[in-house]
């Protein structure tokens, strides 16, 4: 892999795909006093199909991606790109050995928007089991329904995926006093016993939860992971949380699971297709959907391009 030295930034061109970077001028300001000899920034808030993004990254050397996907068909096209900076932290978009075998270099830093993720699904958690989101909108629509939940202490909380996410979840539901099963493809027996968790298996973690909240990246294990079947274990009062990936929960089975009251509710910030299509999910009452920005908290946003640039000036200026 050849590495080049600070002299030659001026004469690389770097591409940002993402919008939220793109948008923020903190951000933008940083990469443009980078040294690079020019930087493209998608202001235009852009969500690129595939020939207008092999058109937007054709002349460059380095692009800071999000979550466009990044697969072998896409590179092909771009024989200039050598270098992938990740906002973010998932990345199942990119295809990995692909990069590997084009001498791609993929820069990434785990856990850098995880507070942001496990303050969203610890929200989920509260607003759904206390019915503040359908609460909300009830009143909103001029029906009085005092129903007011259940609390989550003392519950059983079922965490699939304990990486960096997963773990800042538990840290914040340490005052509730929850009974946290947690289940993670990852021998992590020193942590579990230190901070009182139960290690079971998926099918136990699922049938004993009141509350599931998924933290795993999106592979071929864990494509709809969640499906009819396991709507099926689940307790009538469970609630199921992504805050991951699209595609680890099968949308048209959880519809059915809440329109045929199997589960209590349910919280989803990511998709299959983004933005969704399928309105009839999205206008199930007990289930709260958000547009994809789990990690997107002013702070995570900063700390993200921080690290994309941070890893992209790096790498550049490393002998």
């Amino acid at each position: 892999m050849k590495i080049l030295d600070s002299s030659n930034m001026k004469g690389i061109k770097v591409a940002v795909t993402t919008v939220a970077f793109s948008k923020n001028e903190q951000l933008v300001n940083q990469l443009n006093q980078s040294g690079f000899e020019s930087i493209k920034t998608n202001t235009a808030g852009k969500r690129f199909e595939r020939d207008e993004l092999i058109d937007y990254l054709s002349d460059c050397d380095a692009a800071i991606v999000g979550l466009d996907k990044i697969d072998d068909e896409l590179l092909k096209m771009l024989p200039k790109l050598k270098v992938i900076s990740k906002y973010g932290v998932g990345l199942d978009n990119i295809d990995l050995k692909s990069c590997e075998s084009r001498d791609i270099t993929v820069l990434h830093t785990q856990g850098v928007n995880r507070r942001s993720v496990s303050e969203m699904a610890l929200g989920f958690m509260i607003c759904l089991s206390r019915n503040l989101y359908t609460g909300s909108n009830e009143l909103k629509l001029g029906l009085w329904n005092k129903n007011g939940g259940q609390q989550i202490s003392g519950k059983t909380i079922g965490i699939i995926g304990v990486g960096n996410i997963g773990k800042d979840l538990i840290a914040l539901l340490k005052p509730f006093n929850c009974t946290i099963l947690v289940n993670d493809i990852i021998d992590q027996a020193d942590y579990y016993a230190e901070n009182n968790l139960e290690e079971v298996s998926k099918s136990e973690l699922i049938r004993r939860s009141d509350i599931i909240s998924i933290h795993t990246p999106l592979t071929e294990e864990t494509m709809y992971l969640i499906n009819k079947d396991r709507l099926a274990e689940m307790k009538p009062s469970a609630i199921v949380i992504n805050t991951a990936r699209g595609g680890i929960i099968n949308q048209n089975d959880l519809k059915n699971a809440l329109k045929n009251k199997l589960i209590a509710g349910a919280a989803i910030d990511a998709y299959e297709t983004e933005p969704p299509e399928d309105s009839d999910l999205l206008a199930i009452p007990n289930l709260m959907n958000t547009p994809h920005i789990g990690g997107n908290a002013r702070e995570a946003v900063i700390a993200m391009g921080h690290s994309a640039i941070d890893n992209l000036t790096k790498f550049y200026r490393k002998n």
